[in-house]
């Protein structure tokens, strides 16, 4: 009897370490997936009409553009922190619909990655682009295709610019000389990596922030002269892969453009598949 309870007991004993060990294989995998593979998203607003409405369920596929490795925790501190980004299929193209970490988590003066807030967005200009907006229509130099929303673009540019509040008529830089707006914008180069432009107050004005990004410093203008952390720079070659995401979203009474810079580095993936619950 002793005999038999004995290997009853190591035949259950034996059942659990097999369970136990099934269900750490199980979670290693589903991690894995959610690393490098798909992350799943609940779209909260109506920006990205029609294609996505309030409520779709999104797959996002991380290999289309290649799956980023980072320090997670470091960034669950809100610290920031190196990103690498396998190869993916395939580069993004102009109307791509992506999902990334929102660029100004904390400052909209200041590109950060913060790993639990995500925007979803359409891009509209990729590396190398000169983009304007002309009477609301968005321009890409040299492209005839059409980018972005249409009928969106198409209710902006009816809408007169005295009759859309000053809050949301102007739009990135936000600068007090330039004046541009969410129906005149531009011209905006999107560089590159390896692009070099000269600097003065307006290219300063307009590269800021990923100059910060890329040296983990400041600039500053005094006196026409830019100022990287205090030195004069004249030059600057950009070292990450830049585009550029815009969205408008127009209803009866309200006006919004969100337009500025994303970095490769700080995006998810492109949505796969959606759903609408």
């Amino acid at each position: 009897m002793k005999i038999f309870m004995k290997h009853k007991l190591q035949l259950i004993g034996k059942r659990i370490i097999d369970l136990v060990f099934l269900i750490i294989i199980l979670c290693t995998c589903w991690l894995c997936a959610l690393v490098f593979i798909f992350s799943l998203f609940k779209i909260p607003s109506d920006s990205m009409n029609p294609e996505l409405i309030t409520g779709d369920n999104v797959l996002v596929a991380k290999p289309i553009l290649g799956a980023r490795v980072f320090n997670v925790f470091s960034s669950l501190r809100g610290e920031q922190t190196g990103i690498w980004r396998m190869p993916g299929f395939r580069e993004i193209k102009r109307n791509d619909v992506l999902v990334f970490n929102f660029p100004h988590p904390n400052d909209w003066g200041k590109i950060e990655m913060h790993i639990m807030k995500y925007y979803i967005k359409r891009c509209i200009a990729i590396p190398g682009d000169i983009i304007s907006i002309s009477k609301g229509y968005y321009k890409i130099a040299g492209v005839d295709a059409n980018v972005g929303n249409m009928k969106s673009q198409e209710r902006l540019s009816e809408r007169h610019s005295k009759d859309i509040e000053k809050n949301v008529f102007f739009t990135f830089p936000f600068d007090s000389i330039l004046h541009w707006n969410i129906k005149e914008f531009g011209p905006l180069f999107v560089p590159k990596r390896g692009d070099i432009i000269n600097l003065n107050r307006t290219s300063a004005v307009l590269y800021k922030k990923i100059i910060e990004w890329e040296q983990k410093g400041t600039v500053s203008i005094v006196d026409g002269t830019v100022l990287l952390n205090g030195n004069p720079i004249r030059r600057y070659e950009f070292k990450k892969i830049i585009i550029l995401w815009l969205a408008i979203v127009l209803k009866i009474r309200r006006t919004l453009v969100i337009g500025d810079y994303c970095l490769k580095n700080i995006l998810l993936g492109k949505p796969g598949l959606s759903g609408n619950r």
